[in-house]
């Protein structure tokens, strides 16, 4: 028997299974068409179920730091939407079916919904045979019966990529998933449903984050022994949950008005626009400038003009020190300006009125209105100013 019609009597087999079950009644009524208890419940207007492995699973809080994608994504929405998160640590897209997991994921289903399906990281186990599906054919074969099973019921299929494992050569993230990653994408354009390429998008955000960096998203966790660069630390499993939701947006498969968080995470997959060594960090002392009072005030300041070297920069941002007796004297503003106090106490005089400031306040001068400020008791009067450049 070939591999091709092996699999296809596999699949007719648990297709066939599921069929029986929904006919007689006897498992999972819920999974079958709508029934009268299914219709007297009040539904959210959109539910997301979630069939997938290990790097998108449940885990219980014995295992933190360890979270799944699917487990934050509840997080970004609002209670019009509701996630049920049927992923399986360790499952293939072949063994989540034949162990029945599947019938889980029938249950929850409902015309309106979303099926997020990813797989891939244990069908590339060539050494277990009860995982084990070969790219070609074999993978999309077993894939396809979830979009089946969605467009049954009348629910939306969305494919994912699987989400990149921590692999760097020479500095870079590079793919492990290969032929797997683009088995979806094929089968995706093939069938006509939706694609999330979460493989590629992670891969991107690890590349961004760079080889050192990239540990702290991973479970790298010394205290438990831990170097896993397939599974996520909460951080991680919170930033690739937030890539699913981007890719849902631009898919049209989520409105905006659910959410209640920013999807601007990530990395772009249009050309790089960044100059190098046009962005850098300055350290504590590089822009140190002892310098007088400004506009008549008393004594002398440190200045710390930060960035004021790059000159296409239209952000003004300076730190200043006002040690003991030292001020910046009344002046009319021509733009707005804000200060910032970092530390120390000080007295600060707006438009007449005048006001006793310290750690933590801001402070807005908006064009036309005037202001002084001065150091006040023992320790050093510390701001931010910010405005813009003219």
């Amino acid at each position: 028997m070939t591999p091709r019609r092996e699999y296809s009597v596999i699949l007719r087999r648990a297709l066939a299974t599921l069929v029986r079950a929904c006919a007689s009644g006897v498992l999972f009524t819920l999974a079958c068409a709508g029934t009268a208890s299914a219709q007297q419940r009040l539904p959210p207007p959109l539910r997301i179920v979630i069939a997938g492995d290990s790097t998108a699973s449940e885990y219980d809080a014995s295992r933190w730091p360890r979270r799944g994608w699917g487990q934050e994504l509840p997080g970004w929405f609002d209670a019009s939407v509701e996630v049920r998160n049927r992923a399986q640590s360790g499952r293939s897209a072949r063994s989540f079916i034949e162990q029945g997991w599947i019938y889980d994921v029938a249950r929850d289903l409902r015309a309106g919904d979303l099926l997020l399906i990813q797989f891939g990281h244990n069908d590339e186990k060539r050494d277990d045979p009860a995982r084990y599906n070969e790219p070609q054919q074999a993978f999309p074969l077993w894939l396809r019966q979830y979009l089946t099973l969605a467009r049954n019921v009348g629910a939306t299929p969305v494919l994912l990529t699987p989400v990149a494992r921590r692999h760097f050569v020479a500095g870079h993230a590079r793919d492990l998933h290969g032929p797997y990653a683009q088995a979806v994408r094929a089968l995706a354009q093939q069938e006509g449903v939706a694609l999330v390429d979460l493989g590629g998008a992670s891969l991107r955000w690890l590349d961004g984050l760079g080889e050192d960096a990239s540990r702290d998203y991973y479970l790298h966790v010394p205290a438990q022994n831990l170097r896993d660069n397939t599974h996520f630390h909460q951080r991680g499993a919170a930033a690739i949950a937030c890539l699913v939701v981007q890719g849902l947006r631009a898919q049209g498969l989520v409105a905006a008005a659910r959410q209640r968080r920013d999807i601007d995470c990530g990395i772009p997959d249009h050309a790089d626009t960044v100059r190098p060594g046009a962005s850098r960090v300055a350290r504590d002392g590089d822009y140190r400038r002892a310098q007088p009072a400004p506009h008549g005030g008393g004594g002398t300041t440190v200045a710390y003009p930060l960035f004021d070297d790059v000159a296409d920069l239209d952000l003004v941002l300076r730190r200043r020190v006002l040690p003991p007796g030292a001020g910046i004297g009344l002046h009319r503003h021509t733009h707005d300006e804000i200060y910032y106090v970092l530390s120390g106490q000080g007295r600060y005089v707006l438009d007449g009125v005048t006001y006793d400031v310290g750690a933590g306040d801001a402070l807005l001068t908006r064009t036309g209105s005037h202001h002084a400020l001065h150091q006040v008791g023992e320790a050093d009067l510390v701001i931010l100013i910010n405005y813009r450049r003219k």
